[in-house]
């Protein structure tokens, strides 16, 4: 059997579109992204789902509390999870909160400092795994979350040459989510499930291309 290990946020955890910060839903197994994909990868992967909701690339939250930085927690959970076939790496959302204040750049150099953990984790006895970087859509600031993400939207739109330019240094492979999905126009962060149905089908067809 082969793993797959999915790091990632709210997005990753299956966090369905928000009315009210009160809200604590999840998507089932079947509607969100990463149940999508197994259901079609079938029984010869382990898919591991590391989402966390409010989950950075490297910056301690100092308002949700510093274990959402996934710079603190990566290394322990590549080494738990080995041996790891594909990773897929989608993260940088939550950067752009405005409290963080951080450019595009800061935020794909994020992404670099995580890929070159992962580049130095050994694997046990088989070779480094395969590295998907995936770069989130463009954010709306809109709903219950508008003001945490005052004046991300350029900077989402921003991010994808970025995140290309990342990828392309650590020889992984890379996708532009922005292409394929919208984020809700409910809280503009969070994916419909709709969404989610679009977005297992290509990380699926795209993993098992790695894993191959």
């Amino acid at each position: 059997m082969k793993n797959v290990l999915c790091f990632g946020d709210s997005n990753t955890f299956g966090t369905p579109p928000l009315a009210s910060l009160e809200e604590a839903r999840r998507y089932d197994g079947k509607t969100r992204w990463s149940g999508v994909m197994r259901k079609i990868l079938g029984h010869a992967w382990h898919v591991i789902e590391e989402g966390l909701p409010g989950r950075t690339t490297i910056r301690d939250d100092l308002i949700e509390g510093i274990h959402k930085n996934g710079r603190r927690y990566l290394a322990a959970c590549l080494e738990s999870h080995r041996p790891l076939d594909v990773i897929v790496l989608m993260l940088g959302t939550n950067d752009l909160k405005a409290r963080f204040g951080a450019p595009p750049e800061d935020i794909a150099a994020g992404v670099d400092i995580l890929a070159g953990i992962i580049a130095a984790t050994p694997n046990l006895d088989r070779p480094p795994a395969k590295l998907l970087i995936a770069c989130p859509p463009p954010i709306r600031v809109v709903g219950c979350l508008g003001s945490l993400f005052a004046g991300g939207v350029e900077k989402s739109q921003a991010l994808p040459p970025l995140y290309e330019a990342v990828a392309r240094r650590h020889g992984a492979e890379f996708l532009d989510v922005g292409k394929l999905i919208e984020v809700s126009p409910i809280d503009g962060i969070h994916y419909e499930a709709d969404a989610h149905l679009a977005l297992g089908q290509v990380f699926a067809e795209r993993v098992q291309a790695l894993g191959s």
